[in-house]
C-alpha cells in the first residue's frame, strides 16, 4: 500500500494525502498548495505520506 499511496501522492497529490488522512486539514492543506501549483502539492503530499508511514512505524 505504501507505494501505491506514493505514486498517487505524485500523480494526484489529494487523492494520496485522502487515502492516508481522509479528510483532514492535512487534505485540505494539499488542494490548497496544489491549486497553487502541482509541485507544491506534490512535495507536500510525499512528506505527508512519509511522516505519517514513519509514525506508523514507530508506534
Amino acid at each position: 500500500m505504501k507505494f501505491i499511496q506514493i505514486l498517487l501522492g505524485i500523480l494526484l497529490p489529494p487523492l494520496g494525502v485522502f487515502l492516508t488522512y481522509g479528510l483532514s486539514s492535512t487534505f485540505l492543506i494539499n488542494i490548497g498548495l496544489t491549486l497553487l501549483g502541482w509541485i507544491p502539492g506534490i512535495i507536500h503530499a510525499v512528506w505527508a505520506i512519509s511522516k505519517y508511514q514513519e509514525q506508523q512505524a514507530s508506534n
